[in-house]
């Protein structure tokens, strides 16, 4: 752990509650696939003096004097990011993933303007144009596809909604779907219809660096990845122009760098550009290849154990970093479990699956990968232990049942969880997993 001696001093009490999390983190078995843990290299960038300057604007075109070792460190950052995905440009600056995608709608389409995507239902993003509540789904129209009720897409269906709904943008990209996308396909249907299409791979950027995930550099307009997924970085995003987006549009990345500044943000986070810019170059190495196969590898193992130990999973396996366990045969919901699994030393969250009837607030099911896990060094070994502790507390949990009164529920849930935190086969299971976890230190440490 980076030292707290100044902060222990100054403010004990934020310095404390960072010691207990610091604790949390190396205690249990975090399987939230959309988070990940960096290197020491990366947080000490983070924390440097860089967040004390600010630098509206671009390498060598700021707003601000003194900026000359910043514009270095964020050209640095740019270029890394072009090399390792092959792209001809790239913006480091987003402070987001959300406020990225908001600025390739905003550079590239109008108000009122179409946009597809996936269904948040049926693992796609509130950016994608999530109706009514969202910004890309209240200032522009919006048309959403959806999984089958086997958890695939059926890219024929997708490919005839767009032929009929003819939208100006496709944001294809997945927070639940556990499947490799056909980004060939998702060119010839964007074509079809002379739609932009933006690529997010928010979770998989790590594993297309990696080279085990496959690439939408040859075939979007634009890819938008945040950094700190499976590429171990800090909170933050990129934009990357394609050749293809060039070709269709010279002015493509001109575009984008002005819908991110000054169209939707002021000065970037210059401490942050450069945690991105040590990610980049840690995931050009040998060994961050190495890590990413294993990625994919502990998750096909996790879910044969878990296949194999009785549970239904969406698609029934997985091609990347996560699963999706569908809770429906136990008659338990995802808030329960996920619940349990934490009483046990496990992190994952609830989450929907394919054509729920349950509401987003109590869904069917759980979701979980091996980014965290894989990156303690963790392999296949471990996997099918791990996958067996999973079942064993679904099985302590399964007898729990969503009360069908909606006024019922609120109380249900927080007497369950109380009770759960006192399950004593739970809490036994939790020391165990405790342990386990002491032995994989977390980067940096132990």
């Amino acid at each position: 752990m980076i030292s707290l001696k100044n902060l222990t001093k100054e403010d004990p009490e934020i310095a404390g509650w960072i010691k207990k999390e610091d604790q949390r983190q190396k205690d249990v078995l975090e399987m939230i696939p959309s988070e990940n843990y960096t290197s020491l290299a990366v947080r000490e960038a983070l924390g440097s003096v860089l967040t004390n300057k600010y630098s509206e604007g671009y390498s060598s075109r700021r707003y601000y004097q003194g900026n000359r070792y910043i514009d270095e460190i964020e050209t640095l950052a740019r270029l890394r990011c072009q090399k390792l995905f092959n792209v001809p440009h790239a913006n480091v600056q987003p402070y987001s993933g959300s406020p990225a995608n908001s600025a390739v709608y905003f550079a590239l389409l109008n108000p009122g303007d179409k946009i597809m995507g996936l269904k948040l239902s049926g693992g796609g993003h509130l950016t994608h144009g999530h109706p009514d509540v969202t910004f890309s789904g209240k200032y522009f129209r919006s048309t959403q596809f959806d999984v089958e009720p086997d958890g695939w897409i059926d890219m024929e269906k997708v490919a005839k909604l767009a032929r009929k709904e003819k939208p100006k943008m496709l944001a294809i990209g997945t927070t639940a779907y556990p499947r490799f996308l056909d980004w060939k396909k998702w060119r010839e249907i964007a074509d079809s219809v002379g739609a932009f299409f933006l690529a997010d791979i928010a979770h998989v950027a790590g594993m297309v660096a990696g080279g085990v995930y496959p690439s939408p550099a040859p075939y979007a307009d634009v890819v938008m990845f945040t950094t700190h997924k499976t590429i171990r970085g800090p909170r933050g995003a990129v934009l990357m122009v394609t050749q293809r987006g060039l070709k269709r549009d010279p002015e493509m990345a001109k575009k984008i760098d002005k819908a991110v500044f000054p169209g939707l943000s002021g000065g970037p986070h210059d401490n942050v550009t450069a945690a991105i810019a040590v990610c980049f170059k840690e995931a050009a190495t040998p060994s961050f290849k190495k890590y990413a196969k294993q990625i994919v590898a502990n998750a096909k193992v996790l879910a044969d154990t878990l296949k194999e130990n009785g549970l239904k999973l969406t698609t029934d396996g997985t091609d990347s970093h996560l699963i999706v366990i569908d809770l429906r045969p136990q008659m338990v919901i995802g808030n329960i479990v996920a619940e349990a699994l934490e009483v046990a030393n496990i992190v994952a969250n609830y989450n929907t699956v394919p054509h729920d009837q349950n509401p987003p607030m109590y869904p069917s099911g759980v979701r979980l990968g091996t980014p965290i896990l894989t990156t303690r060094k963790m392999k296949e070994k471990e996997m099918r232990k791990i996958g067996k502790w999973i079942v064993d507390v679904v099985k302590e949990v399964g007898h729990f049942r969503l009360p069908e009164k909606k006024e019922d529920r609120a109380m249900f849930i927080k007497k369950t969880k109380a009770e759960l935190w006192g399950n004593k086969r739970l809490l036994a299971l939790g020391k165990e997993i405790k342990k386990f976890s002491s032995k994989f230190p977390v980067p940096g440490e132990g």
